[in-house]
C-alpha cells in the first residue's frame, strides 16, 4: 500500500515536470497529472526495453529521465486527441 503511495507521488512530481516542459495549456487536475506521470513511467520502460533489446512482454517502469520522456509522449497523445479538426 505504501509503494503504491510513493509511486503515485513520484507519478505526481513527473508529472508535473512533464506539464512544464510541454508548451500548450493542459487543463488538469492533480489526480489526472499524477495518472499522466505513473502511466509515462510505463511507455518510458517500454521504450527502453525496445531500445536496450528486452522481450516486448517486459512490463517494468522506467528511471526518471524515461518516465518524462514517457509523460510527455502521453501528454502529445491527450492533446493531440482532444483536438478538434474539421476537413473544411
Amino acid at each position: 500500500m505504501i509503494a503504491l503511495l510513493v509511486f503515485f507521488v513520484f507519478g505526481i512530481v513527473v508529472g508535473l515536470i512533464a506539464r512544464a516542459i510541454m508548451p500548450g495549456n493542459q487543463s488538469m487536475g492533480l489526480l489526472a497529472t499524477g495518472l499522466v506521470g505513473v502511466v509515462g513511467s510505463f511507455v518510458g520502460g517500454f521504450l527502453g526495453s525496445l531500445l536496450g533489446g528486452d522481450s516486448i512482454l517486459a512490463f517494468h517502469t522506467s528511471g526518471i529521465f524515461g518516465s518524462i520522456v514517457g509523460s510527455l509522449i502521453v501528454l502529445a497523445l491527450l492533446g493531440y486527441s482532444g483536438r478538434r479538426r474539421s476537413f473544411v
